[in-house]
């Protein structure tokens, strides 16, 4: 048995190693790159049509990003992962593949106007929805000889609806070894999904560590009661609570928060405040989450279904479809929340609501999520007084949590 490490070494993002076992190449995760790049991945050191098969952890583009890429270069064998991940990859596949052919014509408009060769995407559409096509899906526990010699079990880490750690027994020369790929590891009782579910044995265990130099601490954050300060707050001066989101997750997560919130009255003074989504990929991940309920959720989340409750559903939830209903939001004057994509800023539409809120003193920026170095929201966390967006300066004048 071999173990290379390809990325997401010394850096959060990129995740992708290589497993050489029992005469097979073990893909496990091929991920992009996101933020600063601040160590060079290791190149891939075998063409790409002699992997056998990809392993996949969860749906993150950070673990997933580079599969098209994959496929665009040769690559034709199976890949594993749960059923929901299966659905969130084609979903978030898709996404990525329209940014980077996006991003490839407007840079070839750019190059056209120097004289300059046109500028090809790095994958496309349809070498995201071939990809998919080569999934195969595992149920939690369940164990699959993948080769001769080779067995998989996938176990629920709590991370992400259809996130797993990834077991792989590997029988050659008549000696068995385990070895165990976290991926990323979910908190405690966080709110839909179940507690991470561990693993009982192994000879090595590879373990993301982005958060390992910190204590979570022993009590559970009051989520409801600081989203309902904010809330509040914010209201009563006027402004808009603008949550920059990542699509799958965390967009989920707040719905949850906000429907315990709008149930228990606990905003006074602002009955049927909106709450918009505006993000397409939002949209179809918590359609994944609403079909995908009993591989995922935890016992609360169960119990409020049989009781005849959508979790994450509730009065004055608003969805904006189209690039012109996401443009109208910012028109109305009405105090609102508004969860947009991407999670760190940098892409997405986003964006264009930092661009209406920012320079408001009466608005507030809440991040719920990670912010790399290198990237717009990062910038914001660190306390920037200015920043630009769509060639202009805006000037930071929102609360910023």
């Amino acid at each position: 048995m071999k173990l290379t490490f390809l990325g997401a070494a010394r850096e959060v993002a990129g995740s992708r190693f290589l497993l050489e076992a029992c005469g097979k190449n073990i893909m496990v995760d091929y991920g992009m790159e996101q933020g600063v790049d601040l160590f060079a991945n290791t190149p891939l050191p075998i063409m790409e049509s002699q992997i056998d098969c990809v392993l996949v952890t969860h749906a993150h583009i950070d673990h997933t990003g580079y599969l098209p890429l994959l496929y665009k270069n040769g690559f034709r064998g199976p890949v594993y992962a749960t059923e929901t991940t299966s659905d969130l990859c084609k979903i978030m596949l898709q996404d990525s593949a329209h940014i980077q052919e996006s991003d490839a014509e407007w840079k070839t408009r750019k190059n056209q106007r120097k004289g300059l060769p046109p500028v090809e995407p790095l994958y496309t559409q349809a070498d995201a929805l071939a990809t998919h096509a080569l999934f195969r899906s595992l149920a939690y526990k369940e164990s699959r000889e993948i080769f001769p010699g080779v067995t998989i079990r996938m176990v629920d880490v709590g991370h992400l609806m259809g996130s797993a750690s990834i077991e792989v027994t590997a029988n050659e020369d008549g000696q068995e070894t385990v070895i165990v790929f976290s991926g990323d590891i979910g908190n405690l009782r966080q709110p839909l999904l179940r507690d991470p579910q561990y693993m009982q044995r192994a000879d090595y265990v590879v373990m993301e560590s982005t958060y390992g130099d910190r204590s979570h601490g022993a009590e559970q954050p009051d989520y409801v009661g600081s989203l309902t300060k904010t809330l509040q707050e914010t209201f009563d001066r006027g402004g808009n609570v603008v949550i920059p989101s990542f699509a799958v997750g965390r967009t989920q997560e707040m719905l949850y928060f906000i429907r315990e919130i709008k149930q228990k009255g606990l905003v006074k003074g602002h009955d049927g405040f909106p709450v918009y989504v505006d993000s397409p990929m939002g949209i179809e991940a918590t359609n994944v989450l609403n079909e995908n309920t009993l591989e995922c959720a935890d016992e609360e989340t169960m119990a409020l279904i049989k009781a005849g409750v959508n979790p994450i559903q509730f009065d004055g939830l608003r969805i904006a479809r189209t690039a012109d209903e996401s443009k109208l939001i910012n028109d109305d004057p009405t105090p609102k929340v508004i969860i947009s994509a991407s999670g760190m800023c940098d892409a997405g539409r986003i964006r264009h609501h930092l661009k209406h809120n920012l320079w408001r003193p009466e608005s507030t920026v809440l991040f719920v999520g990670y912010q790399s170095v290198g990237t717009l929201g990062r910038s914001l966390v660190d306390g920037a007084k200015k920043v630009k967006l769509f060639g202009e300066t805006i000037q930071v004048a929102a609360h910023i949590e």
